[in-house]
């Protein structure tokens, strides 16, 4: 008799099983088919797009119908799939830029070669159909160094005072209330630095021109502040109270421990938030749109920020992109390839930074 019970228990075990592979593989089944069904429709939706063709609205229903049923069957399944299309979405979409970036310049680096980086002399924009990208380059790179010797120091600090500093009760209402900071158009900058700053530098100091490098860097710099201090606090809040604890107990003084453990724990966010800022700041646009006087050339000396010259990267494809064709317009597209570039180098040395820093970190806790 128990014979027979462990005979029948095994039988209906086995069934069980089998039962439960023959449901692996109908929701495998299922799921591979909303993927082939999602990922062609996905396809030919992109194809019909970029022919400008009026039947791209019948793959997009189709990938609709697709996710709605595979929600209600293989939710699953479904998450994995659309969280891969996002990914290579994004970067299909970043790479095509850069390749319509670089084909869109093409004519106009054939045209000037090294000299539409290089060339100092007159003429340099749109005179015998010269063009250079000199003077805006040195315009971006002195408004950029500007608004971080504004932005890097007081934004550190600021994020040392809330997160180390601050009392609780202050902490609760001064951080919402920097992310909100970081939230206002450029444009509200742009204004106010176009109606106060530039108004008061031009009547109590006598500058050339009412629009200058200094002022549209200043006005960047303090856009760029709530960027710093929210991520940089953010990195300094990481940091394990253990470590702080360690240090208190060694008869260090709260700011020796912030100066000497938490920054340095933390030097790696905090880099980040600063060169987030600094990024910001090469790529604002209408703030310094508003500023500047877009008038082509260089300082005598280079350095002078309150010269009657002021023209940015941005500033030129913001002011001249709407009334520019051929190539005056390629000129613009190559404008934003260096731009490109120089953020790009940006965030490649966040990244080093960042590594240097686990690297050292990881090295001191050997």
């Amino acid at each position: 008799m128990l014979r027979s019970i462990h005979t029948r228990a095994t039988h209906e075990l086995s069934a069980a099983a089998t039962l439960a592979r023959n449901s692996r593989q109908r929701t495998e089944d299922g799921a591979l088919l909303m993927y082939l069904v999602g990922g062609l429709s996905t396809a030919a939706a992109f194809g019909l797009f970029l022919q400008g063709s009026q039947w791209t609205a019948v793959p997009m229903l189709a990938f609709l119908a697709t996710v709605v049923v595979g929600w209600t069957r293989y939710q699953a399944e479904l998450v994995k799939g659309l969280t891969f299309l996002t990914t290579v979405a994004t970067v299909s979409v970043l790479s095509l830029i850069v390749v319509f970036l670089l084909l869109r310049s093409a004519p106009i680096v054939r045209e000037m070669g090294l000299s539409l980086l290089t060339r100092t002399s007159q003429p340099l924009w749109g005179q015998n159909g010269v063009y250079a990208l000199t003077p805006m380059m040195v315009g971006t790179a002195v408004t950029t160094v500007i608004a971080t010797a504004i932005a890097a120091p007081l934004g550190v600090a600021g994020a040392v005072f809330v997160s180390e500093i601050a009392p609780a009760r202050l902490r609760e209402v001064v951080k919402p209330g920097i992310e909100l900071m970081a939230g206002i158009p450029s444009i509200t900058y742009g204004f106010i630095g176009l109606t106060i700053v530039n108004q008061y530098l031009y009547t109590e100091f006598r500058t050339p021109t009412i629009g200058s490098y200094f002022a549209a860097g200043v006005m960047i710099g303090i856009m760029a502040l709530p960027t710093v201090v929210s991520v940089a606090e953010d990195a300094l809040s990481t940091v394990p109270e253990s470590m702080k604890r360690g240090s208190l107990a060694m008869g260090s003084t709260d700011w020796q421990t912030t100066k000497s453990v938490t920054i340095p724990a933390a030097m790696s966010g905090v880099s980040a938030g600063v060169l987030l800022g600094v990024g910001r700041a090469m790529g604002e646009t209408m703030a310094a749109t508003v500023m500047l006087s877009h008038t082509k050339g260089f300082p005598t000396p280079v350095f002078d920020v309150f010269t009657n010259y002021g023209e940015t990267l941005t500033t030129v494809i913001a002011f001249e992109g709407g009334n520019a064709s051929g190539t005056h317009m390629s000129a613009l597209f190559a404008a934003g390839v260096v731009l490109f570039g120089m953020v790009m180098l940006l965030s490649i040395t966040s990244q080093w930074i960042e590594w240097r820093m686990h690297r050292t970190l990881e090295g001191e806790n050997a």
